[in-house]
């Protein structure tokens, strides 16, 4: 995933090199091109979205990685669900007044293995 948010950003760039007589146009293509890069950084930053150990889970939500007991863990379920045509999972922690959702790219894994792991050290305890 990676590769390719990179590669989008510099095919934008060369796009807003085409465009440089248009502001409009370059001016887009510069913030989207900027936008995918930022995407690809947070990538490389926060490789592991999904840490867990003794006390509880490290998540990544946006650009921080926040550590939650298992204590205040609620539920870890999967969302599976027809989508465009396709069925989609994506691993849900309920951590009471937080969400976190991740899917199979983000894990590198199927939820549906990781969530079945999540639980196996959360009920053991």
């Amino acid at each position: 995933m990676i590769g390719w948010k990179v590669t989008g950003a510099v095919l934008l760039l060369v796009l807003a090199a085409a465009n440089l007589g248009d502001p409009v146009k370059l001016s887009l293509a510069l913030l989207a091109a900027l936008a995918i890069a930022g995407l690809a950084a947070r990538d490389l930053v926060f490789r592991e979205r999904v840490a867990a150990d003794v006390t509880g889970l490290t998540l990544v939500a946006g650009l921080r990685r926040e550590h939650v007991p298992w204590a205040a863990v609620e539920k870890i379920r999967v969302d599976n669900r027809p989508r465009f045509g396709l069925r989609t999972e994506l691993l849900e922690v309920d951590a009471g007044e937080q969400l976190y959702l991740f899917g199979a790219a983000e894990l590198s894994a199927q939820p549906s293995d990781v969530a079945d792991t999540l639980r196996h050290l959360w009920t053991g305890r």
